[in-house]
């Protein structure tokens, strides 16, 4: 498969004992059959389907963006928009934290970038001990649908690679759908957000690439 396709639940995407069943996808006898709505790739024989619809589910690995909702004697809670929140513990801090210290660190009502280290039942457990980690002080944050994260993304991270060098924006696109941008001037935070939301409104589009390019064409000129 040499471009994406939209598939929907029970298409068969490919057929023969070469391909092995990825993301989305399960192999019935010789086929390779989506299990969700959205786009199919294959690469090294491996067939996944991207999905375009449905609600965002923790992984673990995943960075998110969430709100700090509440503050608790050993950590603190963050709304990431899901039912269930986030739990982020002294212990996960790049330094020491007192417990009567945790406002130093984030308040309520603070954003932050965490990454999620572990999940048990409906328990989110985070981290901010890497790069690149914790309390967002500027810039833009704003919501996309979390399926249309990996069209936002690239394969690779090519597609928020063009538009940081179009931009010159820093980027962190949260794989629950919030996308944090910041830059020298709000002008280029505002068309990288105009830039994503152009890219999220046409994931199932093929050619996205040299569309987003005459995109930032056009917004040139």
């Amino acid at each position: 498969m040499t471009d994406r396709k939209i598939v929907i639940p029970g298409e068969i995407i490919f057929s023969g004992e070469d391909y092995l069943p990825g993301k989305g996808t399960e192999k019935k006898g010789n086929e390779i059959v989506a299990m969700v709505f959205g786009l199919a790739e294959e690469e090294n024989n491996l067939v996944k389907v991207i999905p375009l619809a449905g609600k965002y589910e923790p992984r673990r690995g995943n960075v998110i963006i969430g709100r700090v909702e509440m503050l608790t004697h050993n950590g603190w809670v963050i709304d990431f928009g899901n039912s269930e929140n986030a739990f982020l513990p002294l212990s996960e801090t790049p330094r020491f934290v007192s417990k009567n210290a945790l406002e130093e660190v984030m308040r309520v009502g603070d954003m932050t970038i965490v990454k999620i280290f572990a999940i048990a039942g409906k328990g989110v457990d985070v981290t901010i001990k890497e790069r690149g980690l914790g309390k967002i002080e500027e810039g833009l944050i704003f919501k996309i649908n979390p399926n249309k994260v990996p069209r936002v993304i690239g394969k690779e991270g090519s597609m928020i690679k063009l538009i940081r060098d179009k931009t010159g924006c820093d980027i962190t696109a949260g794989q629950n759908g919030f996308v944090w941008v910041i830059g020298d001037k709000i002008e280029n935070e505002l068309l990288a957000k105009k830039a994503i939301e152009f890219i999220a409104e046409r994931s199932f589009v093929e050619g996205l690439t040299e569309k987003v390019e005459k995109f930032f064409s056009e917004e040139k000129n």
